[in-house]
């Protein structure tokens, strides 16, 4: 009887491994769009209906990251787990806590050790055509890094989108219409994907990390009120408690928010080229920042929750779960992402990662808590 319990158990298992590696191979691999925000808090209007004190969440308008959410997962408690450009980065691109990757962590000297594996290069290696816009990892970033000294870097259009307010006051002090000057920008952000895409191979998946800078201090005093509308009397009795509730706080957060407008505005870019192309159902579309708002109390570099708090949302039509709009309360730190797009494009997790993919989230129907381990 137990050889023949034994014999059972393998004949089943035989039977098991078939039926979910076919169940694997019939999930096509999804392509990544990561949309990674320098500077960028937890600042989308949609998180306004999550809410239940007043805030700039109030004020901000950012219809393309709310979309996402509504076609997707909205995340409330996701974290950096170092409220800092370049351990934030080193940490998310290995999956490791930032004091395990060396150096990388470090901004002044950051220099990426080759021994430790990172999801892009992962996902190069298991077919994707990979490639990005802009910031990803530290400056001068050496030839072994993650997107290394340029060779996987879509930029030639130029580079104005990471200063939008910058540039557009540049150029209507030159003459130019707001209007005009806007359309300028954006067609950067419009021909860098279409190279990106153009350069893949025909039914390649592929992985396209966007950058933009333009929630980075410095951007143009007044600017929120005059690119984007936004009154700063508009923030009276929003602001968190710890900043002053006075005229000048109130305008230099209005400008910051019309930074986060203009990188909505460059997300809803991305967004149509997708639907363009027919790719947005296949598409693992990723929105988030890397800490919170620089040169403020509290903020950047400060372990708070107002310096460590991001935003996160994400949509997958074709491999997530068919219910849409769901609000998730389970506690993301960005590293796990690295796990994540490994596991969504079927691709094994390398040894020496600390975080934990959360793909059985994005795949759950729950709202709320959904795993409690």
């Amino acid at each position: 009887i137990q050889r023949m319990l034994l014999s059972l158990s393998f004949l089943i298992l035989i039977f098991q491994l078939p039926a979910d590696t076919a169940q694997r191979k019939a999930m096509p691999q999804p392509n990544i769009l990561f949309c990674f925000a320098d500077d960028w808090g937890r600042y989308a209007s949609i998180y306004s209906t999550l809410e239940k004190q007043p805030s700039l969440n109030q004020v901000v308008k950012t219809p393309n990251i709310d979309r996402i959410a509504r076609e997707g997962v909205l995340f409330r408690h996701a974290f950096v787990n170092a409220p800092s450009c370049t351990p934030c980065r080193s940490s998310l691109l290995s999956g490791r806590y930032f004091f395990n990757t060396g150096r990388g962590a470090i901004l002044q000297t950051a220099e990426w050790d080759p021994a430790i594996p990172s999801y892009p290069h992962l996902l190069r290696d298991a077919g994707y055509h990979i490639g990005e816009t802009y910031k990803v990892w530290s400056p001068g970033t050496p030839v072994d890094a993650p997107f290394g000294a340029g060779k996987y870097a879509y930029e030639k259009a130029g580079s104005m989108p990471n200063d939008f307010s910058e540039n557009v006051t540049k150029m209507m002090g030159e003459g130019q219409s707001l209007k005009a000057a806007r359309e300028k920008i954006f067609s950067q952000v419009r021909s860098n994907f279409d190279a990106f895409l153009a350069d893949r191979k025909p039914g390649q998946p592929w992985h396209y990390w966007f950058g933009a800078t333009t929630t980075h201090r410095r951007w143009i005093k007044g600017s929120g009120k005059k690119l984007w509308s936004i009154q700063p009397d508009a923030l009276k009795g929003k602001l968190p408690p710890f900043l002053p509730d006075v005229p000048e706080v109130r305008e230099d957060l209005a400008d910051y928010l019309g930074e986060v407008q203009a990188w909505d505005a460059y997300v809803g870019l991305l967004l149509k080229k997708l639907e363009a192309t027919g790719e947005l159902e296949n598409t693992l579309i990723v929105v988030s920042g890397d800490h919170g708002m620089p040169g403020v109390t509290n903020g950047k570099c400060n372990l708070h929750d107002f310096g460590t708090g991001v935003a996160l949302a994400v949509c997958l039509q074709k491999g997530m779960s068919a219910r849409r709009g769901r609000v998730v309360d389970d506690l993301i730190s960005l590293p796990d992402l690295a796990p994540t797009f490994l596991e969504a494009a079927g691709v094994a997790l390398p040894a020496g990662m600390n975080a934990r993919s959360f793909w059985n989230v994005l795949r759950s129907d729950k709202n709320g808590q959904v795993d409690a381990s």
